[in-house]
C-alpha cells in the first residue's frame, strides 16, 4: 500500500454486516453508496461479515462453504467491482457458521487479488496481520502502519474470549521489526472485532437515573455509564460495550511506545464514538447491515484518512445510511422490533425478568379481582 500522490490516504472501516445468504438490499444500498461517495483506498472489514450463528446456514453440509462464499461475493462486490484493495479480519460470530476463521480467510477471502495481508507467523487462525503503507514517491519506506488483529469469539460459560497473549508478543515483535526498518516507531492504528476492556475508561459512570445511562454488565455488573469528555459531541453510546472477562493486557503493550495513535472496534453494533485514554484513541464503528440488529438509519462506515506529510496525526468521520441512501428501508417493521432487541443474553436477562414481572403482576391484580368483585 502507498499514499496518494498528494500525500493522503483514505481507509474506511466496514464492521458487523452479519448477513445471510438472502443479503439485505438495504445492506447492499449502503455499502455501494459509501463506496461510491468516498472511494477509499483500503477497506477493512473487522468482523461478523456473517450471521454465523443463523439458521439459514444449518443443514448446507457440504454446500455450507459455496453458501458462505456467495454471501461475501455479495458483500464485497462494491469494493471488489472497483478493484479497490481490502483487509479482513474476523468477530466472535463468523465461525459459528462452521468453516473456521483460517479456512475462511484462505479458502474464501484471499481468492481475491484485491485481498492483503498474511497471516502472522506463530499465531493460529486467519485475520492477524499488519499493512505497512509506503511513503508516495515509491522509496519503499512504511511511513504508517495497520495492524488487524482477531480477537476471539464467545467464551464458555458466557462472555468473550480474553486477548490472545500470542497476538500481543507478535504485534510487539513486529513493531521493533518497522523500528528497526524505518529508523523510529511507526504511526500505526490497529483494527479488531472485539473492545479492550479500556474502552470504559473513555465512559463516565453516573448513576442509573441520570437521563440516558446506559447499564453495563458482567465485570460492570450494577454500573450505569455515559461518553466522557474526550467523546465528541455527535458521538453515540446505546449500548455497553461488551468486553472480554479477563484482560490479558493487550492495551498496555499497545500503550508501550506511542506508536498506537488508535483502535478501531465494532461488535456492539449502536455505538459509534472516539475517545481518548492515555496516549491512544478507542473509536467504535456501527454496523452496517440490515438483517441483525442496529441503530436504524443511523447504521454506517467509518472512514479514516492519513496524510504522510503529518503521520502522527488523522482524521476520521462516519458516513451513514440515512446521509447516503435516505431514510427509508425495505423492512420497516423488522427493523424497529430488531433495533429494540436486546444486545446480549446479559443485556436480555433483566428485559425477561421485567416482562415475567408484569405477568405476574396482571395475574394477581386477576385474583384479587375475582376474589372481591
Amino acid at each position: 500500500m502507498r499514499f496518494r500522490s498528494d500525500g493522503t490516504f483514505k481507509i474506511m472501516q466496514i464492521t458487523d454486516m452479519q448477513e445471510i445468504p438472502a443479503v439485505s438490499p438495504d445492506t447492499l444500498a449502503l455499502l455501494e453508496a459509501a463506496v461510491a461517495a468516498e472511494q477509499p483506498d483500503l477497506v477493512v472489514y473487522t468482523g461478523d461479515q456473517i450471521k454465523g450463528y443463523g439458521v439459514t446456514y444449518k443443514g448446507k453440509g457440504a454446500a455450507l462453504e459455496a453458501a458462505v462464499s456467495e454471501t461475501i461475493d455479495k458483500l464485497l462486490k462494491p469494493v471488489t467491482s472497483r478493484g479497490i484493495p481490502f483487509a479482513v479480519t474476523f468477530g466472535n460470530h463468523d465461525r459459528q457458521v462452521g468453516i473456521s476463521n483460517h479456512d475462511q480467510f484462505y479458502h474464501i477471502y484471499k481468492k481475491y487479488p484485491s485481498c492483503v495481508g498474511e497471516q502472522a507467523d506463530g499465531v493460529d487462525g486467519g485475520g492477524t496481520y499488519n499493512i505497512p503503507i509506503e511513503r508516495s514517491d515509491g522509496s519503499g519506506k512504511p511511513v504508517f502502519n495497520l495492524y488487524l488483529f482477531d480477537s476471539g469469539t464467545d467464551a464458555k460459560g458466557g462472555g468473550y474470549e480474553a486477548f490472545d497473549p500470542k497476538i500481543i508478543a507478535w504485534y510487539r515483535k513486529t513493531r521493533d521489526a518497522l523500528k528497526a526498518q524505518s529508523g523510529d516507531y511507526v504511526p500505526s492504528i490497529v483494527f479488531q472485532h472485539i473492545p479492550l476492556p479500556e474502552y470504559y475508561n473513555v465512559l463516565r459512570r453516573v448513576k442509573k437515573s441520570e437521563k440516558g445511562a446506559i447499564q453495563a454488565f458482567r465485570t460492570h455488573k450494577h454500573e450505569f455509564y455515559k461518553l466522557g469528555e474526550t467523546c465528541g459531541q455527535n458521538d453515540v453510546l446505546l449500548e455497553p460495550p461488551s468486553i472480554p472477562d479477563k484482560n490479558n493486557g493487550e492495551f498496555d503493550a499497545l500503550a508501550e511506545c506511542g506508536d498506537v495513535l488508535a483502535v478501531f472496534v465494532g461488535h456492539d453494533h449502536k455505538n459509534s464514538f472516539v475517545g481518548r485514554y492515555q496516549n491512544i484513541d478507542l473509536g467504535f464503528t456501527q454496523s452496517s447491515g440490515f438483517n441483525a440488529y442496529g441503530n436504524r438509519t443511523k447504521r454506517g462506515v467509518r472512514c479514516i484518512v492519513l496524510d504522510e506529510n503529518e503521520p502522527h496525526s488523522y482524521k476520521t468521520y462516519t458516513r451513514t445510511y440515512d446521509e447516503l441512501v435516505g431514510t427509508k428501508v425495505t423492512r420497516p417493521v423488522f427493523d424497529y422490533l430488531t433495533s429494540k432487541a436486546p444486545a446480549t443474553v446479559d443485556a436480555a436477562i433483566p428485559m425477561i425478568l421485567k416482562g415475567l414481572g408484569a405477568v405476574a403482576a396482571v395475574v394477581i391484580l386477576i385474583l384479587l379481582l375475582v376474589h372481591f368483585l
